[in-house]
């Protein structure tokens, strides 16, 4: 179960890479091009009308299809993710099921009579369910299913994908067999469960939206941040085994989030909120329990102090070395919210240190950020660029965020990560990186440089990685996400342990995932490293 979540996990990071790119096109175009922003100081050429504001709205219209498209999105993703062989052919398939699944749904609503146009409800058993109606890639009155209808179209695709991609069929019907047969049987397959869907979502989706509502009850009643707190919690305490996508993604993008109406469209999940709220300037509907906003303090002022208080307790000879790594590291984490490398640099050294001090620091961080109604969003984390555009920019244009809150916390944040990392390692003597002998290359690459072949490509660290794997032949497949190669092996118990991966191969640390899955964590080389490990592997 844990290596399926995992590679769920990493599966999913596909659409989630997209929302960076996106949330930056979304965020600037939708304030710069906020009236409220345009009239507070009076920019002429940003005016309704003038060639630069209808760039800005070309440039949110961009941003905002992403979002729009999500569920497509995740449909492939599961699908290539997932997908043994072939993986193009599993996309290919995974399309089709998704819109032949809408399609089927729309359709058998309208033919069966349980769309009530006057209240624009579905009408199933006598009851009229609300919120459940959208409209899908031009097809009109399908269920809103979010990115559970990617997920399942994708997810059942996969299925079809992985057991008849290498079909043989009778010699007439030849061409239609292997690969070309997947998206054939998944069009079929999206028309009998997109019709059961039709008698079967409208309860499911009743129940998310009876979360979402619980979740603004507890929030409007004032005990909303019990939850911000257990959020948080749970989220940081889900890294080391890299299930925290599973998690939060359902609270970021489906109705367990929450719902509203902003400017007559409905927004489901609590970035999709966010980021209609950011478009239209209204941020009336926009809760601070967001399940986002707490991530800032920690990400751009406590981890970064964390790595100032390991540099001091560091041996005076290796404070040069380490110096460099240790800044690197929290530079990262400052700037854009991936805190994976140094988040791993404690936790392989001392894990009190991070789920007795780090997770409960973070819980707290979401818990205060909700108590002061903060309600700055972000695509993926919470670094100072997601900051900066969808914090600072909208509030310094008017709208009530409450964004110099978290500047604030961060000012309390730095000194009270920095003081309490700084008494724990020395409390406990934890061999940081330079410190008592500790190697500094724990937390770095090995000098593996000077085997470099032109054009960059570093043979001798993907031979050494296959092998302690536990070579070609256990390897079953390879992937990456942000910060992490996510493998599958035949015997876990071939592939070499934490300490030979992090003392000669350079990962910031290794977990394994039951008996099967595999994870060497490598910050934003991880993508590197699995393109030269697959291209060995002939894949």
């Amino acid at each position: 179960m844990k290596a399926f979540f995992s590679k769920l996990s990493q599966a999913v990071m596909l659409p989630i890479a997209l929302l960076p790119a996106a949330g930056i096109m979304l965020g600037l175009g939708g304030s710069f091009t906020n009236q409220s922003m345009i009239d507070a100081y009076q920019i002429g050429i940003l005016q309704d009308g003038t060639l630069l504001n209808s760039f800005l709205q070309v440039m949110t219209a961009a941003g905002g299809i992403v979002f729009a498209n999500l569920p497509l999105m995740f449909a492939l993703a599961i699908a290539i993710g997932f997908a043994r062989a072939e993986k193009g052919a599993a996309a290919l398939a995974a399309t089709i099921a998704y819109l032949v699944m809408n399609v089927a749904i729309a359709k058998t609503l309208t033919v069966a009579g349980m769309v009530d146009t006057t209240n624009n409800t579905v009408v199933l058993m006598g009851n009229h369910y609300a919120g459940v109606l959208a409209d899908v890639l031009g097809i009109q009155n399908t269920l809103s299913m979010g990115v559970f209808g990617g997920l399942i179209a994708g997810g059942l695709t996969v299925i079809l994908h992985n057991k008849y991609h290498d079909i043989k069929l009778p010699e007439f019907l030849g061409f239609f067999g292997g690969a070309r047969f997947v998206p054939i049987i998944s069009a079929f397959s999206a028309l009998f469960y997109g019709i059961a869907l039709v008698f079967v979502w409208p309860y499911i989706g009743a129940a998310f939206g009876s979360i979402g509502a619980t979740l603004g009850e507890m929030t409007a009643s004032g005990h909303g941040y019990i939850a911000s707190f257990i959020f948080g919690i749970i989220e940081r305490a889900l890294i080391p085994v890299g299930l925290h996508h599973v998690f939060y993604l359902p609270l970021w993008q489906t109705e367990i989030g929450g719902t509203a109406e902003i400017a007559g469209h409905v927004f489901k999940g609590t970035q999709n909120i966010f980021f209609g709220s950011l478009a239209n300037g209204d941020y009336s509907q926009f809760s601070s329990t967001n399940f986002m906003t707490g991530k800032f303090p920690f990400m751009m002022f406590g981890l970064p102090a964390a790595a100032y208080a390991m540099y001091t307790v560091a041996d005076k000879e290796n404070k040069t070395a380490v110096g460099g790594l240790l800044f690197s590291v929290a530079l990262t984490a400052f700037l854009t919210g991936i805190t994976e490398p140094i988040e791993f640099t404690f936790l392989f050294l001392s894990a009190p240190l991070y789920y007795f001090i780090h997770v409960p620091l973070a819980g707290l961080s979401f818990m205060i950020m909700d108590l002061l109604q903060v309600k700055v969003g972000m695509t993926f984390s919470g670094g100072f660029i997601d900051f900066a555009l969808f914090g600072m920019l909208p509030g310094l244009t008017g709208t009530e965020n409450h964004w110099y809150y978290i500047p604030l916390l961060g000012l309390i944040y730095g000194p009270v990560y920095f003081f309490l990392f700084r008494w724990f390692i020395l409390k406990f003597d934890v061999k940081t990186p330079g410190r008592k002998g500790s190697a500094v290359a724990v937390v770095r690459k090995k000098d593996y440089h000077a085997s470099k072949a032109a054009g960059g490509a570093n043979d001798a660290q993907a031979d050494e990685m296959i092998e302690a794997l536990g070579g070609k032949d256990n390897i079953v497949d390879v992937d990456a996400c942000i910060t992490r190669l996510r493998i599958t092996v035949k015997d876990g118990d071939l592939v070499k342990d934490n300490k030979y991966w992090t003392e000669h191969l350079g990962a910031k640390g290794l977990v394994k995932i039951g008996s099967t899955g595999i994870q060497a964590i490598y910050g934003a080389q991880a993508a590197g490293f699995k393109a030269q490990i697959n291209a060995k592997l002939g894949k």
